[in-house]
């Protein structure tokens, strides 16, 4: 081997070491960027986590003092001694002049005949009822403003979306726990749920949610982020066994009808003169009403009874008719008949479809009545 070809082989050496080297280089920067990137990454992430917790301590310092605790004496010769107590939660909206005003469900001050508020820092005061609405389930209570520690602020449930961060504040189980938050997500937007009122089943559009909803939440507030109040939560709503599901009122129900409330005017909705029953259940249609229905008929809301002289019967409505349409909109059954109804005003005219027989009809009724 000459010298030419020991030179060759110093220079293959020293490119080869030198591309080892200059790979391992690289290979370190690519780590050292990974490795960057995944602590950004981490810390963005740690950011986020800490700005919301921010969020929502400032929302909960925003609505927390607003909210009461609500216990109610009701007559009731069934139970020892005649009186019922029960209780739930509440939370106030507003003030004005001497006066300030609560907010909380139908259900917790029905049949009261005292009601008592506790405010967070334990001063109690009696309330004065000054309206309710029990398709709504809402009831506004007043009080001396003086008594008041804070105002909760009203928000929009329409600008919510599903993923939002909520939270609720109230009474779980009783006054002992007064002051509970719990937080969650918004499952669900515009939620039909079927209640069970005195006057008859009721559907109600509600919000959705993972929060955690006890009987002492009913009346409470659903707060979004920046501590305003979106819904009144109800445990009415909740049924047994279910869990990780709670749904609220959403708060521009409510608005619709809340200046009533605060001057104790009634709210008039539309009466037919009709009694309602589903088509589900042949054997009580049989039995209740005589009445057998085409096999054509899938859904809606059958007419038991039909009063005479009355808005439906005006229309040429009868007995054994079954409404599945009003105003375009498909009605499933008597729940659903009744939430379509209650959108719409005593003066207004509805247009229906019904079956009678196998054959499907029209008709026009003027909503000239309310119900007393």
């Amino acid at each position: 081997m000459n010298k030419k070809d020991n030179k060759n082989n110093i220079y293959k050496i020293i490119i080869i070491v030198l591309m080892v080297i200059i790979i391992g280089l690289i290979g370190l920067l690519i780590s050292g960027k990974v490795e960057i990137n995944k602590k950004t990454k981490e810390t963005v992430i740690s950011s986020k986590t800490v700005e919301e917790q921010s969020d929502i301590k400032t929302a909960i310092s925003k609505v927390y003092d607003a909210v009461v605790y609500i216990q109610v004496e009701a007559i009731n010769n069934r139970t020892l001694g005649g009186l019922q107590v029960s209780s739930g939660s509440g939370f106030v909206y507003k003030k004005k002049g001497n006066d300030a005003y609560i907010l909380t469900n139908n259900h917790v001050i029905s049949g009261a005949s005292k009601i008592t508020v506790t405010f967070i820092n334990g001063k109690e005061v009696e309330a004065t009822l000054v309206g309710h609405d029990e398709f709504t389930d809402a009831a506004v209570l007043k009080v001396n403003a003086d008594d008041v520690i804070a105002v909760a602020e009203l928000g929009k449930s329409d600008d919510i979306e599903i993923g939002d961060t909520v939270f609720t504040v109230g009474a779980p189980l009783g006054k002992e726990y007064m002051g509970t938050i719990t937080k969650g997500i918004v499952s669900g937007t515009n939620r039909m749920v079927n209640v069970r009122l005195d006057s008859g089943s009721y559907i109600m559009e509600t919000i959705q949610t993972d929060a955690t909803i006890n009987s002492g939440n009913s009346g409470g507030p659903l707060c979004n982020i920046l501590g305003q109040v979106i819904g009144i939560t109800s445990s009415k709503l909740v049924g047994e066994g279910v869990e990780g599901m709670g749904f609220s009122i959403p708060i521009e129900t409510v608005n619709s009808i809340i200046e009533k409330l605060e001057k104790g005017e009634e709210i008039e909705r539309p009466y037919l003169g009709v009694q309602l029953a589903d088509i589900s259940n042949a054997y009580n249609l049989q039995y209740y009403y005589n009445i057998n229905i085409s096999k054509n008929v899938k859904y809606g809301a059958l007419l038991g009874y039909v009063e005479n002289g009355k808005p439906a019967a005006n229309a040429g409505l009868a007995v054994g008719d079954v409404v599945i349409e009003m105003d375009g909109e498909k009605i499933e059954d008597s729940s659903h008949f009744r939430y379509e109804l209650y959108k719409h005003k005593v003066g207004d005219t509805i247009k229906i479809k019904y079956y009678r027989g196998d054959d499907i009809k029209e008709a026009s009724i003027k909503l000239d009545e309310k119900i007393k």
